[in-house]
């Protein structure tokens, strides 16, 4: 089985097909959100904190981090909000930037192994990429596009996919540590979109035996009563292969969707987290009182 595995100064999270899904919380991410963008950009991170604190509390088991703002000191931004969630929670992080300055400074303060977002197929972007993730001895996720833009054929993204996985092994990057994206389209744009991740899913757990990733949100744009449908569509990612998503833990629907589906999966040994997070006490207390009830009423007869 292929394993991923992230780090933090203190925590272990793996990636893989044998283990539970890994939720990455999406929230600390700037981008649509102007109080974060205009908050961060004048040096006040007190959101980033309680956002990374509320999204561990509901559940993600690692963040992304993302200080992409218009006009403003990326790189440093990114540090800053990199030492500081660190500083908060210690789950892993991944380090979310298509700016190369940006990344390498957020690798140089990050404390553990973290997961780089991303790496595309261009191969000007592969060439800035690969060897700071070789450097930093980090896992990196890879987005199945190149410079002819996004397919919409599966088989040209799993090439795609197959190309950035080739090509960091030249730079000395395993597999196991490259989690590909295969890019999810809005469901109410492209009605083949679904289908079409599940079948480029299914190729890449079975040919190129590497761990995925996607941006969870994104199939339900548009759409009204959104968090069904990125539920449902997880449930069903997950029965294809998909092993993580950047998602948003705080919706209650999305999240039980999930953990229902690693149970279905198999991957959730003995239904544990799913009794864990959903067994309800006064449940078990009522059931031992009809127990003992019934006892009493056959005991009378």
């Amino acid at each position: 089985m292929t394993h991923t595995v992230i780090s933090s100064a203190t925590k272990e999270v793996v990636i893989g097909f044998d283990r539970p899904f890994v939720m990455i919380g999406e929230r600390i991410n700037p981008t649509g959100r102007k109080a974060l963008a205009e908050e961060m950009k004048n040096g006040d991170f007190s959101r980033v904190e309680s956002d990374a604190v509320a999204q561990v509390a509901a559940g993600a088991h690692m963040l992304d981090v993302n200080a992409g703002i218009p006009l403003a000191d990326e790189p440093a931004l990114l540090a800053r909000a990199i030492q500081l969630v660190q500083g908060v929670t210690d789950v892993p992080l991944s380090i979310d930037s298509s700016i190369i300055e940006a990344l390498d400074a957020g690798l140089a303060v990050y404390k553990g192994k973290p997961l780089v977002n991303s790496v595309t197929g261009e191969e000007e972007v592969m060439e800035r990429v690969l060897p700071l993730v070789a450097k930093y001895g980090a896992a990196v996720v890879a987005i199945s596009n190149d410079e002819t833009g996004i397919s919409i054929d599966p088989d040209v993204r799993f090439q795609v996919a197959q190309r950035i996985v080739n090509r960091a092994a030249d730079y000395g990057i395993p597999s196991h540590d490259i989690v590909v994206d295969p890019l999810v389209m809005p469901i109410g744009a492209m009605g083949t979109a679904g289908r079409q991740v599940f079948a480029l899913l299914r190729r890449l757990v079975t040919e190129l035996k590497v761990n995925t990733t996607c941006g969870a949100s994104n199939v339900s744009f548009g759409l009204p009563a959104r968090n069904h449908i990125t539920g449902t569509f997880l449930a069903m990612a997950i029965s294809n292969g998909m092993t993580s998503a950047i998602m948003n833990p705080l919706h209650p629907e999305v999240k039980t969707m999930v953990m229902a589906a690693d149970v279905l999966a198999g991957n959730d040994q003995d239904c544990a987290a799913w009794i864990r997070a959903k067994r309800d006490p006064g449940a078990a207390i009522g059931s031992r009182e009809g127990r003992a009830g019934g006892r009493r009423a056959r005991l009378a007869e």
